[in-house]
């Protein structure tokens, strides 16, 4: 099959091996792929992953190897963290957090760029009829949007900021908006901001926004250094800071104002995908406008670069 594969590099193979379901998992004919950033992180040695990339998609089952063959022939995405099964985290339902995990394209299991992808099928969630491949697509970053609001409780009256306005930004402001919160998306790139203002999201460039302490609850999308300064910047005293991006580098932070301010800071990363799926099929939000590009698996190389510009929002991919 045609896999787009990392190993000291990045390469589209044309006959690599197609996988074969294990006890308990199916076999899935990939038909739609989103490049996340993640993908690209990877690609410069983040997790010292090496193999197919990608955990983004949507697919139709072909094959189960389960009892359970009620998803056979169905349109599907899945849950990218496969757990042990038998640890306290997987018993309440948190396999993301699984010291033993694999995850989809990321960790010890081989990824979603590729005509075909196995997976648990306790992972595996029909996509409802009315929501489209290239919506079904976004479910993994909805549902890290909306994993915020699973760990924090955000009252309605509270005021909250979304700094950074690329496509996890984006997808954080629509989630939380769609949720009734009072929430302002904080950013660099009007063209992008005005993506989330059409959806009834306030906007603010960031050049316009006087650096003070007025948020209830700061999230940071941003993945930089200078965007979790100036989150915690407009974090009010006792407020929350949510980290939603990997920040990493050898500047030294300062700490102080966190301790002074008696600041809150909650790490947040994957969620569950029924309630993202949820979303899509009520039409609350709309994710189409974040596409930027799409291409076809054969221009996949062609994509990860078009990812890299910093003009593009989202980029999918399609296999035929």
């Amino acid at each position: 099959m045609k896999a787009v594969v990392f190993d000291n590099g990045l390469k589209l193979e044309t006959n690599y091996p197609k996988p074969t379901p294990q006890k308990g998992e199916a076999l899935i004919k990939v038909n739609t792929i989103g490049i996340c950033n993640t993908d690209y992180e990877i690609t410069k040695g983040y997790m010292g992953y090496k193999g197919i990339l990608g955990h983004e998609f949507t697919g139709v089952v072909v094959e189960i190897n389960d009892e359970n063959k009620s998803l056979l022939n169905k349109r599907v995405v899945g849950e990218i963290n496969c757990g042990c099964g038998d640890c306290e985290w997987c018993a309440q339902g948190l396999e993301r957090h699984c010291p033993n995990r694999s995850t989809l394209g990321i960790w010890q299991r081989e990824g979603c760029f590729a005509e075909y992808v196995c997976l648990p099928v306790k992972n595996l969630l029909e996509i409802p009829e009315n929501v489209s491949d290239d919506e079904a697509v976004f479910v993994e970053p909805l549902a890290a949007a909306l994993e915020i609001l699973e760990q924090v409780h955000i009252p309605p009256y509270k005021r909250v900021a979304v700094l950074g306005d690329g496509k996890l930004g984006l997808m954080i402001a629509l989630a939380l908006n769609a949720a009734g919160l009072d929430v302002v998306l904080i950013g660099k790139h009007e063209n992008k901001l005005q993506i989330a203002k059409n959806q009834g999201v306030k906007t603010k460039l960031l050049a316009d926004v006087e650096i003070k302490k007025e948020f209830d609850f700061v999230v940071e999308a941003t993945g930089s250094i200078s965007g979790f300064e100036t989150s915690l910047a407009l974090t009010k005293p006792r407020g929350t800071l949510i980290l939603k991006s990997t920040i990493a580098a050898s500047k030294e932070f300062n700490f102080a104002p966190v301790v002074v301010d008696e600041i809150t800071i909650v790490g947040s990363r994957c969620g569950q995908f029924a309630p993202a799926l949820r979303l899509l099929e009520s039409k609350r939000i709309d994710v189409k406008p974040l596409i930027s590009d799409i291409f076809d698996l054969d221009d996949s190389i062609a994509a990860f670069e078009r990812n890299k510009d910093k003009s593009s929002i989202k980029v999918i991919v399609k296999v035929k």
